[in-house]
């Protein structure tokens, strides 16, 4: 196993005001399945003040590991997939460590 130090993931997707609507479901869906896998801490959904088109999900995890388990988990590539096809672009994801 690797790392053991929590990690935040922060990902970051353009949304218009009308796709938020059908975006949400999906969203939900996949903060339930997180909340069920091993390692998830915790997580929020902001929306850019100076952009209001911009969501950034930040999600905690215990450890490198267990988000790699979770960006596998094929439920999550599923769900992830259908969100990327009605947003048309792919999400973006930046992981970062405390220091």
């Amino acid at each position: 196993m690797g790392e053991k130090m929590a990690v935040k993931i922060m990902i970051k997707r353009k949304v218009s005001g009308e796709m938020l609507m059908k975006l949400m479901p999906y969203l939900k869906q996949l903060r339930v399945l997180a909340m069920s896998q091993d390692g998830y801490i915790g997580g929020e959904t902001l929306k850019r003040i100076d952009d209001p088109e911009e969501l950034l999900v930040v999600s905690t995890w215990q450890s490198m590991d267990h988000w790699n388990s979770w960006f596998a988990n094929p439920e999550r590539n599923n769900l992830q997939a259908q969100i990327d096809s009605l947003l048309g672009v792919k999400t973006e994801y930046c992981i970062y460590s405390y220091q």
